[in-house]
């Protein structure tokens, strides 16, 4: 049903797309007849703004991976820098939330170790919705930033590190065997602001899959149980990725451009100070506005990146259009 949703809504929004062209067409060579500029002006306004959507839903095309229409796993994890990475994290947490918000997403915070003093060291982030890790596999990688640090006296220039990972949301057609005898589980006290059973009980539940070493963390729960089931559908994700990316990488001949996503390979800057400048280092595209980039303006990062993906080379989206 899921599926045919999708389709249908493909369907529907094409038929859309070629309606509102044949309208503007017609406006246009009804505005010649009669002479009136502003009609063509309108209408020729509104083929813009058309053309982006076109440009926008030829990109969502090319979302054809295995589990690009999956619900998707996005993990943030501050780099070496204490304080100022920690609160890098927590600034790149806010952002991917505020993008999935805009899409029409749901997202549900799974875990989150906070930092000493502000910020967080990690979180994990469940974010529902159509094509979310197709959308969202892009990002990951390092991801830098660059102001003076509001936790500096001095008000010096601070670069800060964090890491952004996803893996998707597999379903009931996709089965990943387990060996529990290559799993060691932890459980160990949820970290929060308190409550009744916050900080009380064992409730989180950490599980380390020993032939990899990924490990999965989850606290969201105040059963024990619920948190090991959730962690254990974690845990066939991480893997369910990896063997997506063996496979990605052995049918491409520029594997070599996409190891970059791992950690250790920075994919973008955000530059506060002395300029206001976010980059994309894979694919060139750049923002003059990081505050609103900040905010979750990630789209034209996301479709150039996925994009090139497809395609290989960089600004492919250029030529999309």
């Amino acid at each position: 049903m899921r599926e045919r949703q999708h389709l249908d809504d493909a369907i529907n929004g094409l038929k859309r797309l070629e309606s509102q062209l044949a309208d503007n067409l017609e406006l246009i060579e009804m505005g010649e007849e009669e002479g009136d500029g502003d009609i063509i002006g309108e209408a020729e306004a509104a083929l813009k703004v058309l053309r982006t959507e076109v440009t926008r839903q030829q990109i969502e095309s090319l979302l054809s991976g295995e589990a690009d229409g999956n619900d998707t796993y996005l993990e943030v994890h501050s780099g070496a820098g204490g304080t100022e990475s920690q609160d890098w994290a927590n600034m790149l947490l806010r952002m991917y939330t505020r993008w999935a918000e805009r899409h029409g997403m749901k997202v549900e915070l799974l875990e989150i170790h906070d930092g000493e003093e502000a910020g967080i060291k990690s979180a994990t982030l469940l974010v529902k919705g159509q094509n979310a890790y197709g959308w969202l596999k892009t990002e990951s990688g390092v991801h830098r930033l660059v102001r003076i640090s509001p936790y500096d006296s001095q008000a010096r220039r601070h670069t800060s590190f964090s890491s952004i990972w996803t893996y998707p949301v597999i379903d009931d057609t996709i089965d990943v065997e387990i060996n529990e005898s290559d799993c060691r589980i932890d459980t160990y006290r949820a970290s929060g602001a308190g409550g009744q059973h916050i900080n009380t009980t064992d409730s989180a539940v950490r599980i380390t899959h020993i032939p990899t070493g990924i490990v999965v963390q989850c606290q969201q729960e105040r059963s024990q149980h619920k948190n090991k089931a959730k962690a254990w559908d974690m845990l066939r994700a991480r893997i369910y990725e990896a063997e997506l990316k063996k496979r990605e990488e052995a049918a491409s001949e520029e594997a070599a451009s996409k190891t970059e996503i791992g950690w250790g390979h920075q994919i973008r800057s955000y530059v506060l100070q002395p300029y206001q400048l976010v980059k994309d280092l894979r694919t060139g595209t750049e923002s003059t506005n990081p505050q609103g980039v900040l905010d979750g303006d990630l789209d034209d990062f996301m479709e150039a990146a996925l994009a090139q993906r497809v395609y290989g080379g960089a600004n492919e989206v250029e030529d999309l259009q």
